[in-house]
Order: structure tokens, then sequence, then C-alpha cells
């Protein structure tokens, strides 16, 4: 199990923007970024993030979260998964406890 220092390092770390927009074209609109969402086919872009908030929302199919969501939608991962996609790309070491019998 991925320590809770660990998660919250990579959410820190993980710049949604950055996560997004390895798979995403994003333009700025406002205070948001926007391009076209990567879970649904549209031709007028619906997918927002906001930096500010770290997070990002389709108004078209109503999908939303945070980048590590994000990693988990579109690469189809577990949390741990996505959790460990993130760490990889900010190289950050991942620390795990192992549960024993009685912690279960």
């Amino acid at each position: 199990m991925i320590t809770g220092e660990t998660i919250e390092k990579i959410k820190e770390t993980a710049r949604i923007e950055e996560v997004v927009g390895d798979f995403v074209h994003l333009k700025k609109r406002g205070s948001s970024l926007i391009g076209n969402c990567p879970f649904h086919g549209e031709k007028t872009p619906s997918f927002h993030v906001s930096v500010s908030k770290g997070i990002y929302k389709c108004f078209g199919c109503g999908v939303a979260g945070d980048s590590v969501r994000f990693v988990m939608e579109h690469e189809k991962y577990s949390y741990p998964e996505a959790l460990k996609f993130l760490a990889n790309k900010y190289n950050i070491e991942v620390e795990e406890t192992v549960e024993s019998a009685q912690d279960v």
C-alpha cells in the first residue's frame, strides 16, 4: 500500500495542466484551459481545466476530477497504478507499507 505521505507528494507535484496536456491539446481561455474532451467525441471544446483549482471538467459528458482521476479514466488504471504512473512521470520514489494479517 502506498504511504499517505507519498500520495500527498504525488498530488502536490502532478500539475493538472501538465498531466492533461500530455493527452489533450489545450488552449487558454480566460482563467481556464480548454480542449476537446478525450472521453467522448466532440467538435466544439467543452473540456475545461482549472489550473488554480487543480481540476478538470467536461461540460459535455460531465466527467471531472483531479490529475490522479484523469490518469485513471484516460489510461484505465486503478488508483495505485495511476499514482505510480504519476510518480514515474515526476521522478517521485514510491514508498509502500506492507499490510500484515492483523491490519486486514
